[in-house]
């Protein structure tokens, strides 16, 4: 029904108007005052104001209101969920049930404990970010990591940025604006959210210089396009795709000892960049920092929230004397780091030096190796659950499953998983029944993220971790479709 004029309301409806208190007197009550001493007059005034709008419209419209209707309470309780969905952070906490472990839009690596603790620290007291206390004088925020990372890449020295993005680009603004980098053609990645190398390379001034074909390069590619205007030659290591069958690619030690006969720098960009031999762990090789060191490159950059397992940042190692060219670079100052990404890698970098202890005590190397035997229990577990608060629209079995590492870090390779595989009861195809099923996951106080694939909604439990799983039933207990 529509609104209507002032001339054609209804004795009753009148009489319903009369009843919506006066804002101030709401506002005066006591039951408002809780609200006032958690969000403030002036938010529990415009909150309890809009709520009697909201009633006015509602009884002018003629809907039927349940009987009898405290107005001083519904306005309280309308203006208490009002003020509450406003509170709630738009960054929350999810479960990662996809799984891929390093999800770029789910945050990447999650931080150990450590790291968590020093934050909190950083956040509450004034730190010695750019203050050396050894002489009392102004120092270097680079400093507070650099004979760590030094100890763990054998790098001369390093500098940090804010994602690897950023350290491509400072790098190349720095060593190489108006000259040429010559960049194997198979290398020319795309990253996350359409980056690409060529595209970094013409915002830093750098003109690329490609080389070989997409699946084949020699060294005397390199060679032959060296010229007066080359500022150096690069690798980037392929993190997020993998070229097979007639193939050929030049090592990174072979590009060093042409680049160095040449007078030239020769940079890498590793990507994830890994600081020890995964496959001690069971997981597919990387390569290492260290190792691309060793190599003979003299720039090396990658992620801090990939692989590494500590907060986004972008890490460049490398020769003293250009780390130090960099750090002069205008864009370093747009680029540096604050104390909270200072205060949340350090931790995870003391974390390598006993890497006996790294598979318990990194949190992304431990959702890595995780035994499938472990979440295939806890599938077991949850199940029960989960089936009872879907009811009979679907059904719901306890399978195997494979998950990835993610955030573009060994792309081929995947790891054997379990998890929770959820269809539509009738047997029919039904994106729709999933899609409202995946919607309603994602309404939870701690929504659920899980993917659709091969016409069933997979929750895979390689990152629900045992802290997690009481929580995690309780919301499937109160989940509603």
């Amino acid at each position: 029904m529509s609104e209507v004029s002032g001339n054609e309301l209804s004795k009753d409806m009148r009489a319903s108007l009369a009843r919506v208190p006066a804002v101030e007197r709401v506002v005066s009550s006591a039951a408002a005052q809780p609200l006032i001493g958690e969000y403030g007059r002036t938010q529990v005034v415009d909150a309890i104001r809009a709520a009697a709008d909201a009633l006015r419209r509602e009884l002018l419209s003629g809907a039927a209101l349940d009987e009898p209707v405290n107005f001083d309470v519904k306005l309280i309780d309308d203006a208490s969920r009002s003020l509450a969905a406003r509170a709630r952070p738009n960054l929350r906490a999810v479960f990662n049930l996809t799984g891929t472990v390093l999800h770029t839009n789910l945050g990447r690596a999650l931080l150990p404990d450590e790291s968590v603790r020093a934050v909190v620290e950083a956040l509450t007291r004034p730190m010695n970010l750019e203050f050396d206390l050894a002489t009392g004088s102004r120092g270097d925020r680079d400093d507070l990591i650099d004979d760590l990372i030094g100890e763990l890449t054998g790098a001369e020295a390093a500098t940090v940025v804010n994602n690897n993005a950023a350290a491509v680009l400072l790098t190349l603004s720095a060593l190489a604006s108006k000259k040429e980098v010559v960049v194997s053609r198979g290398e020319l990645v795309e990253i996350g959210g359409a980056f690409r190398i060529p595209d970094i390379m013409s915002r830093a001034g750098a003109k690329l210089r490609e080389i070989g074909t997409t699946n084949r390069t020699h060294l005397k590619d390199y060679d032959e396009a060296i010229n007066a205007r080359t500022a150096l030659l690069m690798k980037v290591h392929c993190s997020n795709y993998a070229i097979e069958g007639f193939t050929k690619s030049v090592s990174v030690d072979e590009v060093a000892q042409l680049a160095h006969a040449r007078g030239l720098p020769m940079a890498v960009d590793l990507g994830s960049g890994t600081l020890v031999d995964l496959a001690q762990f069971g997981l597919p090789t990387e390569p290492t920092v260290r190792e691309t060191v060793e190599a003979g490159a003299d720039l090396v950059t990658f992620s801090g929230d990939k692989l590494l397992g500590g907060p986004q940042a972008g890490l460049i190692v490398g020769r003293a004397e250009l780390i130090r060219k960099i750090k002069k670079h205008p864009l370093k100052r747009a680029l540096r780091v604050g104390k909270l990404t200072l205060a949340a890698l350090e931790p995870v970098l003391q974390l390598y030096r006993a890497p006996e202890l790294l598979r318990e005590r990194l949190t992304t190397l431990r959702l890595l190796t995780r035994p499938a035997a472990d979440m295939q229990a806890q599938a077991e577990r949850v199940q029960a659950v989960l089936q009872r608060a879907l009811g009979d629209a679907y059904s719901m079995t306890a399978e195997p499953m494979m998950s990835q590492i993610g955030s573009g870090a060994l792309p081929v390779d995947q790891l054997p998983s379990f998890g929770l595989v959820l269809r539509n009861a009738s047997g029919k195809r039904s994106g729709r029944a999933l899609l409202k099923l995946e919607e309603a996951l994602r309404a939870l106080p701690r929504p659920v993220i899980g993917r659709i694939a091969d016409d069933a909604l997979r929750l895979d439990l390689r990152c629900l971790e045992a802290a997690d799983e009481a929580v995690f039933v309780a919301q499937c207990a109160e989940l509603r479709l």
